[in-house]
C-alpha cells in the first residue's frame, strides 16, 4: 500500500453527454469529458470556449471612473503636462508600467516612469516620491497596480496639486482613496463585468480608451503579465491571454526576444507554462533583489544590444534569487520542524531574510506543511517585520487579515496571498488571533490537501490526438487549471529514477496492451515504495514528450497511490542494515524465526516492533495489522510463518529477507534409492568409519560428505545403526520404520520444501502465496 499525498477528488459525468459532445465537435472522449467537467455541455458554449473571439472583451468605459481617467490624461497630453506612471515590483507591475509608459509614449506624452524599491519605500506609493515628482513638476500620477489602499499619498497628491488615477485590481479596503480618479474592476459601486483583471490587464483599459481602439500591440504584456499574476484564465482573461501567447510566438519586442533567448524558448513554441514558469520569474527577480527599473527599461527598450545586456543581467538576478531562495527554505524549514506540534497558521521570521524572495519561500512551505503561512523578515532597527503570506483552500487570508488591522497598519493581497508590514512586538497577538480563525472556521477537510480530478481516463484512450485535443483548451491557470487525469490500477513494466541526484521517478506503465510513458519530478523517493507487483493509480496531466524526432504521450505524474499490500523483495541482500533506504522508518515489525538472527536484529532500529518466533509457533500481537512486515529469517517451519499472516491483521506491506545460513534446496537430496544402497552397503561391512573413510565414500559415488552424514543420522534416529566416535555400526534385525519417522528426515524434508516455497520463487509467485495465507484468517491472539 501507498497512500498517497492528497484526497482525490474525482469529478463524475454524464458519458452520454460527453459523447454526443465529442461527436458534435469532431474532438476525443477525453477532451469532451473536460468540457463537460468545467461546464460545457452546451454545444454553442464548448465552441465559444474552443474558439474564443475579440467579444469576449468588454468596453473599457464600463470601468467606473473610466471617462474621467482618459479625459484628464488626454486634456493633460494636449496641455504637455509631465506625467509619470507609478508602478509595482513584480511581473505584474513591471508590465503595467511598461505598458502604460509605451501607451502614453504613443500619444506623444511627457511621461516618465517610477518603480519604488522594495527595500527602501515598501510597496505601493508613498509621500516620499510624490513629493520628489512635485519637485519635477509633475502634475498627473498614473498608479499601475497599485495604490488602491493608499490613502494617506492621496491626501499628500491633493495637497499638492497632483492629479492621482489610481488603477489596480488588488481587494479594495473599506477606505477607498480620496484620488481624481480611482479604476478597480473589485470597487462595489463598479460595474465591469469581469472583475477578475491583472493589474496589466486594467492598464490594457484604460490604453483601450485611451486609443479608443484595442491596442494589439500590446497583447504580449498584458498577457506575461495576466498569466504571471495568477489571476483566472476565463472569459476575458482568456481571450487576451491567447491573444498574447500568439503575438509572442510571432513577433518580439527586443527585450522580450533577449529574455526567450536566456529562457531557452523557442518563440514558436511558446506556452503560457512557459510564461509562468520561466518569463515571470525572472520578470520578478530584479524586484525582488533591487530595483524593478531594469526589468522595465527591458520591456520598453528598443535598442537590440542594450536588451541583451538588460536580459543576462535579470537573468543573473534570477539565478541569484534561487539561491537565496533556498537557503531561505532550509532554515525557514528547521524553524517550523522545531515546534512540538504543527499550528493551525505558520508565521516564521528571522532578521536579515531578504523581503523580496520570502513570498516565494511562504509557497515552499504550503506546499510542504500544508498551512497558511506567513514569512517574516525582521528588521529590529525600526522594530518592524514585513511580510508575505500564502494560504491554502478553505482560508481566506485577506479576510483573515482584514480582522487584525489593529496590528497591520499596511497590509493588501488576496485569497491566497498577501503582503504585510507590523510591528514585531504584535506578532504573537496576529498569531494567536489567525489560529483562532483558523480553528474556528475551516474544517477537518480543509487541513487535508486535495486534488480534483477531471478525467478518469484508460491508456488505450490516451493518445497523440486526445492530448492535442485538451491542448486547445489552453491557456490553463487560475479558473481553468490544466485538467488532471486519473489512470486506475496500471501495471509498472519498468521503473527507475533520474536526474543527477536522482530525485525524479520514471514509470513505464500499461493497462492491457496500451502503454504511457510517466515522469514524476521531485518524486525519485518513491522509487523504493512501489514494488514492481504493484497495481497503480496516478493522477497527473497528459503531454507530448518529443525526442530524438519522435513523439509520444506521456503523463506528468503528480501523485500515486497503490491501494493493497505491496511485496518487497530483499532476498539475497547480504547485508540488510544497509538497505535504510529502501526499508520503512516507521510501524515497522520484524519477524525472527531463528536464534542465529538476534545479532542482526541488534542492528536494527530498536523502536521496531520485534515479533520473536525463536523456537515456537509464534503467539502473534493483534497491532500487526497496517504494519509493515520484515520477515528477517526463513522460518524453520511453514507454521512459524502461517501464523504469523493468519494473525488476523493485514499488513501495508512486506519485506521479505529470508536469511539463512545454508541452502538444503541446492545440496544433494538422498532418495530413498541412495537409502537403499548405504544401508545394502552397511549390511556388507558391519561397520564404517565416517572420519576416515567418509570422503573417499562420496568420492566413489559422486555424493557430498554432508549427504553421507545426513543418511547415517537419520538411520541413527530410525535405529538403524548405531555411531560412536564415528564408527558407524550396523543393527541387526532392527524394527521396520519409514525414513519420515526420522525428524532429522522430515526436518531436511521441510527445509528444502520452504526454500523451493519462499527462497526461490520468483515474486509473483511469492506474491500469490501470501495472498492465500493472508485470506486464511485463523486467529492466534495472546
Amino acid at each position: 500500500m501507498l497512500q498517497g499525498k492528497a484526497r482525490w477528488n474525482v469529478s463524475k459525468i454524464d458519458e452520454s453527454v460527453v459523447k454526443s459532445l465529442a461527436e458534435k465537435l469532431g474532438i476525443s472522449m477525453i477532451a469532451s469529458r473536460f468540457l463537460v467537467q468545467r461546464g460545457f455541455t452546451d454545444y454553442d458554449k464548448a465552441k465559444e470556449f474552443l474558439h474564443i473571439e475579440p467579444s469576449a472583451m468588454h468596453d473599457p468605459f464600463l470601468l467606473k471612473d473610466m471617462e474621467k481617467a482618459t479625459n484628464r490624461i488626454q486634456a493633460g497630453i494636449e496641455r504637455g503636462e509631465n506625467i509619470l506612471v507609478f508602478g509595482d515590483y513584480d511581473a505584474d507591475g513591471v508590465t503595467s508600467t511598461s505598458l502604460m509608459y509605451l501607451t502614453l509614449k504613443q500619444l506623444g506624452a511627457n511621461v516618465g516612469f517610477y518603480v519604488p524599491n522594495r527595500f527602501t519605500e515598501g510597496y505601493g506609493p508613498n509621500e516620499q516620491a510624490f513629493r520628489h515628482a512635485k519637485e519635477e513638476d509633475v502634475s498627473i500620477i498614473i498608479t499601475v497596480d497599485t495604490g488602491i489602499s493608499a490613502v494617506h499619498e492621496a491626501n499628500v497628491a491633493k495637497e499638492l496639486g497632483i492629479d492621482l488615477i489610481i488603477t489596480d485590481h488588488h481587494e479594495p479596503p473599506p477606505e477607498i482613496p480620496d484620488a481624481y480618479a480611482v479604476i478597480n474592476p473589485k470597487q462595489e459601486d463598479c460595474t465591469y463585468p469581469n472583475p477578475n483583471l491583472a493589474g496589466v490587464g486594467v492598464a490594457f483599459k484604460v490604453s483601450h480608451g485611451l486609443l479608443n481602439r484595442c491596442p494589439e500591440e500590446y497583447f504580449d504584456l498584458v498577457a506575461m503579465g495576466t498569466i504571471a499574476d495568477l489571476v483566472p484564465l476565463v472569459g476575458e482573461n482568456r481571450f487576451l491571454a491567447i491573444a498574447g501567447v500568439r503575438s509572442l510566438t510571432k513577433e518580439q519586442r527586443p527585450g522580450v526576444k533577449a529574455l526567450l533567448e536566456q529562457c531557452g524558448i523557442t518563440p514558436t513554441e511558446m506556452t503560457e507554462e512557459q510564461i509562468g514558469f520561466m518569463i515571470g520569474p525572472r520578470l520578478n527577480a530584479a524586484g525582488r533583489l533591487d530595483s524593478a527599473e531594469p526589468a522595465v527599461h527591458l520591456l520598453i527598450s528598443e535598442d537590440v544590444i542594450e536588451a541583451l545586456e538588460l536580459a543576462t543581467m535579470i537573468d543573473d538576478l534570477n539565478k541569484e534569487r534561487q539561491k537565496i531562495v533556498n537557503d531561505i527554505v532550509t532554515e525557514a524549514e528547521e524553524e517550523v520542524l522545531k515546534k512540538e506540534e504543527l499550528p493551525p497558521v505558520l508565521i516564521i521570521g528571522k532578521e536579515g531574510w531578504n523581503a523580496g524572495v520570502i513570498g516565494i519561500v511562504a509557497s515552499r512551505l504550503v506546499e510542504k506543511f500544508y498551512r497558511p503561512t506567513i514569512i517574516l523578515s525582521y528588521d529590529f532597527e525600526t522594530g518592524l517585520a514585513k511580510g508575505s503570506a500564502r494560504s491554502i483552500n478553505g482560508f481566506d487570508l485577506f479576510q483573515s487579515l482584514s480582522q487584525c488591522r489593529e496590528w497591520l497598519p499596511h497590509f493588501g493581497g488576496h485569497t491566497m496571498a498577501a503582503g504585510l508590514t507590523m510591528k514585531i512586538e504584535h506578532i504573537p497577538l496576529l498569531q494567536e488571533k489567525l489560529n483562532s480563525i483558523a480553528e474556528s472556521t475551516m474544517s477537518p477537510e480543509d487541513w487535508e490537501r486535495s486534488l480534483s480530478v477531471d478525467l478518469p481516463v484508460s491508456l488505450s484512450e490516451v493518445t497523440i490526438k486526445a492530448i492535442q485535443d485538451l491542448q486547445c483548451m489552453a491557456p490553463f491557470g487560475v479558473g481553468n487549471p490544466a485538467p488532471k487525469v486519473l489512470v486506475e490500477k496500471a501495471q509498472i513494466s519498468s521503473a527507475k529514477k533520474i536526474g543527477t541526484k536522482d530525485d525524479h521517478l520514471k514509470l513505464a506503465l500499461k493497462q492491457g496492451d496500451s502503454p504511457l510513458d510517466g515522469i514524476g519530478f521531485r518524486m525519485g523517493d518513491l522509487y523504493d515504495q512501489l514494488s514492481p507487483l504493484a497495481n497503480v493509480s496516478l493522477v497527473g496531466q497528459l503531454s507530448i514528450n518529443e525526442w530524438n524526432g519522435h513523439s509520444k504521450p506521456q503523463m506528468v505524474i503528480e501523485d500515486i497511490k497503490v491501494e493493497e499490500w505491496q511485496l518487497f523483495d530483499l532476498r539475497g541482500v547480504k547485508d540488510i542494515t544497509k538497505k535504510s533506504n529502501v526499508l520503512p522508518t516507521t510501524d515497522v515489525a520484524v519477524v525472527v524465526f531463528r536464534k542465529e538472527s538476534e545479532e542482526i536484529l541488534s542492528m536494527l532500529p530498536q523502536d521496531w516492533l520485534v515479533v520473536n518466533c525463536i523456537d515456537k509457533d509464534g503467539v502473534i500481537p493483534k497491532h500487526l495489522d497496517n504494519k509493515h512486515l520484515l520477515f528477517l529469517d526463513l522460518p524453520e517451519s511453514m507454521s512459524q510463518i502461517k501464523n504469523v499472516l493468519h494473525s488476523g491483521g493485514t499488513p501495508l506491506r512486506i519485506y521479505v529477507a529470508f536469511i539463512h545460513d545454508r541452502d538444503y534446496f541446492f545440496d544433494m537430496q538422498p532418495t530413498r534409492e541412495h537409502f537403499k544402497w548405504f544401508y545394502a552397503f552397511m549390511m556388507k561391512r558391519k561397520s564404517f568409519d565416517i572420519n576416515k573413510n567418509g570422503t573417499d565414500l562420496g568420492k566413489h559415488k559422486g555424493w557430498p560428505i554432508d549427504a553421507i552424514h545426513f543418511i547415517c543420522q537419520v538411520f541413527f534416529e530410525l535405529e538403524f545403526v548405531k555411531i560412536n566416535n564415528g564408527i558407524v555400526t550396523i543393527v541387526e534385525q532392527p524394527n521396520k520404520k519409514d525414513l519420515l519417522d526420522s525428524s532429522t528426515y522430515q526436518k531436511r524434508m521441510e527445509q528444502s520444501d520452504i526454500e523451493n516455497e519462499l527462497l526461490y520463487s520468483s515474486l509473483g509467485q511469492l506474491k500469490e502465496w501470501f495472498s492465500k495465507h493472508l485470506k486464511e484468517k485463523v486467529p492466534t491472539y495472546s
